[in-house]
């Protein structure tokens, strides 16, 4: 429901509310779309000031299958199982700091540090490695939002450090391809038979103040899966990805020319009334829930959709569990483009 921020040619007649409609996702993002419209020339929303390419991101086809392989190979029910209770005793020692204090900031603090035990579990990093981590997401993230390339090559430059030492590990010390993210991405192999270059394995290792919401979910547990998804529609995490043309391609009655690159804006799609009713409002049960686009579609789904559905779902089963009560208390805090959502949320606790 977007075009890219690019210069429309002549001709060209846009309306926001017509130019991509979230009726047609299929087109640009499922496999039917992938003979029409590349991700490897502009795929991020707005552009990478460092100009590489990340796969699998930034790769099409056979470039990139063996990473997605790879990555999927790591994310399969078993292992998101057998994470969940080590993710679960994290969440509860970093959630209990905060009650135990009676106030903290839920994104600020405790998603800041439980997004990075997961990164740390998932990815079986040492505590060295782990905190280094976490102390350049901050920075980079803030620096992406404010547009600030040099801070942001910076602290990339950083994880791309980070990113060389795990895989130096892993060759040196291969784990379980199912279990070990940069084992998994060592197997594999391209489509010419061939070990997947090092400069790309480096690239890949990377609420409410409604009561009555809160006292259902304290009383039935099992609305949480509805809860969650009905969260991940208005609360998109990524506003969306855009790809390029490769040949004339007709969409909507518009024409596109080659090499133009066209957005889906995951936000603005998950909000269309045409497909949501009351798009801005929290609707429990949706019937037509599990159609939002909160983590894409086609080829490059989000991988880590299974492992992001279940922290979730700890998350706030852990809130619930250590509280009877929790209120808003302060000002909020937004993301600026390219996320959407809450980054500062001061919380009141009662025990």
């Amino acid at each position: 429901m977007a075009t890219a921020a690019v210069e429309i040619p002549r001709g060209w007649t846009v309306k926001n509310s017509d130019t991509v409609l979230s009726t047609d996702p299929d087109k640009i993002y499922g496999d039917a779309g992938f003979r029409d419209f590349l991700a490897n020339l502009c795929a991020i929303v707005p552009a990478d000031p460092r100009g590489i390419r990340r796969p699998p991101l930034k790769f099409d086809g056979k470039d990139h299958t063996p990473y997605r392989t790879a990555l999927d190979r790591t994310l399969k029910a078993s292992r998101v199982n057998r994470l969940e209770p080590i993710l679960r005793r994290d969440a509860t020692i970093e959630m209990r700091k905060m009650v135990e204090n009676g106030s903290g900031d839920l994104s600020a603090e405790f998603g800041a540090k439980f997004s990075a035990l997961v990164e740390k579990e998932w990815m079986n990093l040492d505590d060295h490695t782990s905190d280094l981590l976490a102390a350049n997401v901050n920075p980079f993230v803030q620096c992406w939002r404010t547009g600030n390339c040099d801070a942001v090559k910076k602290a990339s430059d950083g994880f791309y450090v980070l990113a060389r030492r795990v895989i130096e590990d892993r060759k040196a010390n291969p784990r379980d391809p199912e279990e070990d993210p940069a084992s998994s991405l060592l197997l594999q192999r391209d489509s010419n038979a061939q070990t997947l270059e090092e400069e790309h394995l480096v690239g890949c290792i990377p609420s409410r103040n409604d009561k009555d919401l809160q006292n259902k979910l304290r009383a039935e547990r099992s609305l949480l899966p509805a809860t969650l998804e009905e969260f991940i529609r208005l609360y998109t995490p990524y506003r969306g990805f855009a790809r390029t043309a490769v040949c004339p391609v007709k969409f909507q009655g518009q024409d596109v020319p080659p090499e133009f690159p066209i957005t889906m804006t995951y936000a603005a799609t998950n909000r269309d009334p045409s497909v949501f009713p009351h798009p801005d409002e929290f609707v429990l049960h949706r019937e037509n829930i599990t159609s939002h686009l909160g983590f894409g579609k086609g080829r490059h789904r989000c991988a880590g959709m299974p492992l992001a559905r279940m922290i979730m779902r700890v998350y706030l089963e852990v809130l619930l569990e250590n509280t009877s009560d929790f209120d808003i208390n302060g000002k909020l805090g937004f993301a600026r483009l390219p996320e959407i959502g809450i980054i500062s949320c001061p919380v009141r606790f009662t025990v």
